[in-house]
């Protein structure tokens, strides 16, 4: 009847019991006196302002027929997913990169790690030594490694040569 965790990682847990309240045409005061909790509680619950612990995910898996750890383990991914947004951008020294060689975009707007296949076959076709060399110590050989055998096509002979030079096919 819920969703699969795999499907809906990060997103708060209340989210998903109001859908599945829809689903039982059942409101947060029937949901309340079913399992025994405060209104109040499955009011901030619902609205996002306040967390799932584990006696409620046992609670709520009883009613709804669920794996007891369903709402805890979806509240720990949603932790997870507010932690990753909230901390700092991270990028490699943008002063060590040409702006031609992102001309189609502004260096300080890349994400690194959404982008990186695209990053790093550019950076590896058309970058100087100091951009590879940066390249490589943001990402790390392995990241890059993965990545380059990933890379089906490449039309500059630069790629080929880069990874051979810096030695970007070997398991690190």
């Amino acid at each position: 009847m819920l969703p699969d965790l795999e499907k809906i990682k990060g997103v708060h847990p209340g989210a998903v019991l109001k859908l599945a309240l829809k689903k039982k045409d059942m409101n947060s005061s029937e949901l309340a006196r079913a399992i025994d909790e405060h209104k109040q509680t499955l009011s901030a619950i619902l609205n996002g302002r306040r967390a799932v612990n584990p006696k409620l995910s046992i609670k709520l898996a009883q009613l709804f027929d669920i794996p007891a750890d369903y709402f805890s383990l979806l509240q720990a991914s949603y932790v997870v997913q507010q932690a990753l947004e909230s901390r700092p951008k991270q990028t490699p020294d943008l002063k060590r990169f040409r702006k031609a060689l992102f001309w189609d975009t502004q260096l300080d707007k890349i994400d690194w790690n959404k982008n990186k296949r695209a990053v790093i076959k550019r950076v590896l076709e058309r970058g100087n030594q100091q951009e590879i060399e940066e390249l490589i110590k943001y990402y790390g050989k392995q990241t890059i490694s993965k990545v380059v055998l990933s890379i089906k096509t490449s039309y500059l002979p630069s790629f080929e040569e880069n990874v051979k030079h810096y030695s970007l096919t070997e398991q690190q």
